[in-house]
């Protein structure tokens, strides 16, 4: 079970128009946000990671806006695990759960996963926060992810699994999130 004390989020490269090809790309926005604020709420840090944004271009407005505090980690590789930037943060943080959400499926949050998993972390992949081009490359990397032993989850369930109780103090900001 994921702890808010124990889990950072990762959320991987969702930049420029390559965000808008995603498949359901306003839905998926939406829960990044919503997943983005809960973590915020709950003191969950954010790993932000960008994949050569000089091509790819900046995050989308929609998530930097809500992290004017952080700066995006530039990365090369596709996998998260491979950029020393990335480890180093991720380090930092001291967690040893990794929820990762973004883009693609089968690309970068896939290969993020199987190397984090090489390294020993536990990896929850947020399945509805996730996306790719095709929703059949989408399920290709979910079912990839889970065969290396990530486990997939969803924004409400990280949500919930993060607060553990209804008398949280941000239950109603949180419940807010995913209505």
């Amino acid at each position: 079970m994921l702890s808010s004390q124990q889990s950072a989020l990762i959320l991987i490269d969702v930049q420029g128009r390559l965000a808008r090809t995603m498949h359901d790309s306003d839905a998926l926005i939406h829960r990044l946000q919503a997943l983005v604020q809960g973590a915020q709420a709950l003191d969950v840090p954010i790993i932000w990671v960008e994949q050569y944004p000089e091509g790819l271009g900046p995050t989308i407005p929609e998530l930097a806006e809500l992290l004017p505090d952080l700066a995006p980690v530039s990365k090369l590789s596709f996998g998260c695990g491979m950029s020393p930037e990335v480890m180093a943060e991720i380090t930092r943080s001291g967690r040893r759960q990794l929820v990762l959400c973004g883009i693609e499926s089968h690309v970068c949050v896939y290969q993020s996963a199987a190397q984090f998993l090489e390294q020993g972390f536990e990896v929850e992949v947020v399945s509805d926060a996730v996306s790719a081009r095709t929703p059949e490359n989408h399920q290709l990397g979910l079912r990839r992810m889970a065969d290396c032993g990530a486990r997939l989850t969803g924004v409400e369930m990280v949500l919930f699994e993060w607060m553990g109780r209804c008398d949280h103090p941000q239950f109603k900001t949180l419940l807010s999130l995913v209505k």
